[in-house]
């Protein structure tokens, strides 16, 4: 074979493997968005115009998140917050209403000392989702559930429900997302070698 032949392959197949990068790019993009995202990823697609636009929509909130310093909780802050949640549940026996808005109000208040900011539900929503995405749905209903309250339109058994779905994005909140994404994966490794 001679050395222009040989270039000629080269070259040939440098342009296949670069329109292979070139069309393999999105999917590859999909696929991450789709694992660090989980359900909110469907969800945002769901609710987007296109597909397109809402993958551009989650990358940009993997930017917000990235230009905050969140910081896991020492181990006696975490403790703090787990005797304040169970004041909270307690509560809840003789005073519902009472014990959704110390909820709210104590999951707002761990999301700030981890570093997140609480100015806005909506806000709230777009960072959590980052690191958070798979409990997200829980405060979604919380936070409705907390809303029909406040007009009266909630239940004694709805303000349990509100009471579940806070606990499992306060413990989310509590024991998982350091802000890196590589010490999500070492929790997810040490819980499923268990």
């Amino acid at each position: 074979m001679s050395t222009g032949a040989i270039i000629g392959l080269v070259v040939a197949v440098v342009v296949v493997l670069a329109v292979l990068a070139f069309l393999l790019r999105p999917a590859m993009q999909r696929k991450k968005l789709r694992d660090r995202f989980g359900p909110e990823y469907d969800r945002a697609v769901s609710q987007s115009d296109s597909r397109t636009a809402a993958e551009k929509e989650l990358a940009e909130r993997e930017h917000r998140h990235s230009e905050f310093d969140l910081k896991p909780l020492s181990p006696s802050a975490q403790e703090s917050y787990r005797r304040h949640w169970a004041t909270v549940q307690a509560k809840f026996v003789d005073s519902p209403e009472s014990a959704i808005a110390d909820a709210d109000r104590l999951v707002t208040d761990l999301m700030a000392e981890r570093g997140y900011p609480t100015e806005g539900y909506e806000a709230q929503l777009s960072v959590l989702s980052v690191e958070h995405a798979r409990t997200l749905e829980h405060y979604r209903k919380a936070h409705d559930i907390s809303e029909r309250q406040e007009i009266g339109e909630a239940s004694t058994e709805d303000l349990r429900t509100a009471m579940v779905h806070y606990r499992e994005l306060f413990t989310d909140l509590l024991e998982h997302g350091t802000g890196s994404h590589k010490d999500e994966e070492a929790v997810r490794k040490e819980k499923s070698d268990v």
